[in-house]
């Protein structure tokens, strides 16, 4: 029997839920063994964002509990074929993690695809890893993307070699069908 692969989904309090239970399932689906990796290994708050008419940017609401299987100081590169850096609030404070950032930097020493979605580009950013990269993220991060060096592209989800990266959940359709592809490929 052939060994699943794994990837480490990496969020913790005030993620966004959606993109955390769609990537959890999504991935399930299509056979991987899919971790959610955050600070500790606890019960996580996740929190909804949505876009209202007449607002300048996302409102938020409390959204769904969710375990975490791993803490982010356990996790390996190795064990793992993929990361994928989830949005919400999260990465505002995950970003100064100095385990999660070694993490994320092994698995691009390693040539491991790196996903991000929304905020979660701001771990990628963190980590030192994103010059010279073309990427895309919420669009009001757009400035921390080009200050990092990197060419910050208005498209739903940009592939630039190992990395794959998608502005919201509004983006799933077109970033899980860039990942799938790449992911069939090889």
């Amino acid at each position: 029997m052939a060994r699943r692969k794994k990837i480490l989904i990496v969020t913790d309090d005030s993620g966004e839920s959606y993109e955390i239970l769609y990537a959890k399932h999504r991935f399930e689906e299509a056979g991987w063994t899919a971790h959610i990796g955050a600070s500790k290994k606890k019960r996580l708050h996740g929190v909804i964002h949505d876009f209202e008419p007449g607002w300048n940017t996302y409102i938020e609401r409390p959204g769904y509990l969710i375990e975490a299987d791993i803490a982010l100081g356990q996790a390996k590169a190795t064990s793992y074929a993929a990361i994928l850096l989830i949005g919400g609030r999260a990465p505002e404070f995950l970003r100064h993690n100095d385990k999660l950032l070694k993490l994320v930097r092994a698995f691009d020493k390693q040539g491991k695809w790196i996903f991000s979605i929304c905020h979660g580009i701001q771990i990628l950013i963190a980590a030192g890893i994103a010059e010279g990269r073309r990427l895309t993220s919420y669009c009001n991060i757009r400035f921390e993307v080009e200050q990092a060096g990197a060419k910050w592209v208005n498209k739903q989800s940009v592939v630039d070699g190992n990395f794959i990266t998608a502005q919201t959940w509004e983006s799933h359709p077109d970033f899980y069908r860039d990942i799938f592809t790449r992911l069939h490929k090889g």
